[in-house]
């Protein structure tokens, strides 16, 4: 009598493939995050080397803030990514699949906060 073997490859390429859609997602919040922080120093080296003073810009120290908080989001999100990912790979294996609410709660209220963080520091900025 033949044993069924049961191929799950199709679920663990998904897995992977989300995952992967989660890297993307950091890298993009860290590029963001790097860009910010550098536009800000060239901006204020650009005031600073203007003789006549035409170009102003006042630098409060929000944009650096916003930026390493964008990066540091960042690594949170690749970190707790991985952890998902390493946590459905097993229940993928041992064919007990359990949503994950806990990580998808924490990185909501991590985008909502920094999402409102970057809003007050546009507004504050216009």
């Amino acid at each position: 009598m033949d044993k069924k073997v049961s191929n799950n490859t199709g679920d663990h390429l998904a897995n992977e493939r989300t995952f992967l859609a989660w890297v993307r997602t950091a890298i993009a919040m860290m590029g963001f995050g790097f860009i910010l922080v550098k536009f800000s120093i060239f901006l204020k080296q650009i005031s600073l080397a203007s003789e006549n003073h035409l170009l102003s810009h006042v630098q409060n120290g929000q944009s650096g803030l916003t930026g390493v908080l964008l990066i540091g989001a960042g690594v949170v999100v690749l970190i707790l990514s991985y952890i998902n990912y390493l946590r459905i790979k097993k229940q993928i294996n041992s064919n007990s699949y359990l949503g994950n609410n806990i990580m998808l709660l924490i990185l909501a209220v991590m985008l909502i906060s920094l999402s409102i963080f970057l809003i007050y520091y546009l507004i504050g900025n216009l």
